[in-house]
């Protein structure tokens, strides 16, 4: 049999998804998104999984679409039935999912990293938009993400010249979240993904969505929103829980999904 594209492993409440294409710098085929697909969902299903950890085997996190895989003959419906459900689909995951960028992130692969709620980059990783560079443009959520994290100016800039951009540089423009050295990178990543396994994943899910929601809205229904969000979080386990917890002085234990 041949050996998965996507490889899974569970520590405790974390599941950590690793794109297993390493040769071709783990570039997507249309089985490695059907492979990761499964995987997202089956974790999303999992009432033991917390968090999610995204990564790349070898020297890569993803170098984007494998040019050389035959869906490429129709690169709209790559782009709308393969990257759009995906990018959507970590959006509005509902715990978090921390992008591990252990080197190269180019392409959609710079984008998917940037669609996970935490990026954590090895100082020797760097994210490139490189779709000019084929006469294409940015895709798999790029033209939304990067305006939005980094400004008009820096996006235009990234997006047209596909000039690499390191992890420390990164990171100082508020592109990332982390950049760490590389032997340090795992166990940073992994102190971080347990951490917020242990928080109230219901709770982190709707900040992530009220974060994304209220940035076209004016201030009042920002305000609306957070109310109505906030009634509703109010009502459910983990609100009574970190009550009760601080109350009795004790560590809460979460539940709700």
């Amino acid at each position: 049999m041949s050996e998965a594209l996507v490889q899974i492993a569970t520590a405790g409440a974390v599941r950590t998804l690793t794109l297993n294409r390493p040769a071709a710098l783990n570039s997507f085929t249309a089985a490695m998104h059907a492979e990761l697909r499964a995987a997202l969902e089956a974790a999303a299903a999992d009432a033991a999984v917390r968090c999610v950890v995204l990564t790349g085997a070898g020297r890569g996190f993803c170098a984007g679409q494998d040019l050389n895989d035959p869906e490429m003959s129709d690169v709209e419906a790559v782009v709308d039935t393969l990257y759009k459900p995906l990018a959507l689909s970590l959006r509005s995951y509902p715990v978090p999912v921390i992008a591990m960028v252990n080197g190269v992130a180019a392409g959609a692969g710079a984008n998917l990293a940037l669609n996970c709620d935490f990026v954590i980059a090895a100082r020797s990783a760097a994210f490139i938009q490189a779709f000019s560079k084929i006469g294409l443009v940015p895709d798999c959520g790029g033209t939304w993400l990067l305006p939005r994290i980094v400004g008009r100016a820096r996006a235009i800039g990234l997006a047209m010249t596909g000039d690499k951009l390191p992890a420390e540089e990164a990171e100082r423009i508020g592109m990332i979240w982390r950049c760490v050295d590389d032997a340090a990178l795992g166990e940073t990543t992994m102190a971080l993904a347990h951490k917020l396994a242990a928080l109230p994943a219901r709770a982190l899910a709707q900040t992530r969505q009220l974060i994304d929601a209220a940035m076209p809205m004016d201030y009042a229904a920002a305000l609306g929103q957070e109310a109505r969000v906030q009634g509703e979080m109010s009502r459910a386990g983990d609100f009574a829980e970190g009550v009760a917890a601080f109350l009795a002085k004790r560590a809460p234990v979460f539940k709700d999904r």
